[in-house]
């Protein structure tokens, strides 16, 4: 099993402070950033599970909050994409700059909103963007990027989600990267069943150690 540690960090931007979790393994071969759905963060036990799978096959991860406790709280910034997008964008300059993970591909992982968030993110700025995972996401909030986006992007839906799968098969429509759309069965919108986020973890740590080594 690969070693890892884990790190409090915080991105800052004049008097913005966002607090984030960097998961280090031994010689990691890319890291990726979390772009969590509403109402939730870097300490979400959905994200920080598949986190740990991630880590696991050899990948950084970092878990952020894209929000302030105070903005988190106002409905419409937690479905603001742009906004949410450049946070991520801070974060990309940021692992950019860092000397832990300066010399790294990077990779998105959204769920919910966070994967609008991360397609819009990744058509604004692709260099170094390798791959986008979204689970149970929204990508028709980034309708207007997604003919945009350049990197491989994997679409991961609940087979009991169906409005967003429809949402799903309509934003693959409009991706003209490499692109995949898997509909994990019997899954809910929050892969609560059984092994169903165990699939989750496998199909993206799959999809980023093919796009980032």
């Amino acid at each position: 099993m690969t070693s890892r540690h884990e790190h409090s960090v915080r991105i800052t931007r004049g008097a913005l402070v966002l607090e984030g979790i960097l998961g280090l393994p031994s010689g990691p071969r890319g890291v990726i950033v979390f772009a969590h759905g509403s109402g939730s963060g870097r300490l979400s036990p959905r994200n920080n599970f598949v986190a740990r799978q991630l880590q696991r096959d050899g990948l950084a991860t970092l878990l952020l909050d894209l929000l302030t406790e105070e903005e988190a709280d106002d409905r419409r910034k937690v479905f603001d994409i742009d906004l949410l997008a450049d946070r991520l964008l801070l974060a990309k300059g940021w692992l950019e700059a860092e000397p832990r993970t300066n010399n790294l591909s990077i990779g998105y992982f959204g769920a919910s909103t966070g994967a609008g968030a991360a397609l819009q993110a990744a058509a604004r700025a692709p260099s170094n963007i390798k791959a986008v995972v979204s689970r149970g996401g929204r990508p028709d909030l980034a309708e207007s990027y997604l003919p945009s986006v350049r990197a491989p992007t994997l679409l991961i839906v609940g087979g009991c989600d169906e409005p967003v799968i429809e949402m799903n098969q309509s934003a693959y429509d409009l991706l003209t990267c490499e692109k995949k759309l898997v509909i994990v069965p019997s899954a809910t919108h929050l892969f609560e069943e059984p092994g169903t986020l165990e699939q989750v973890a496998e199909q993206a740590s799959r999809w980023f150690v093919r796009y980032l080594s």
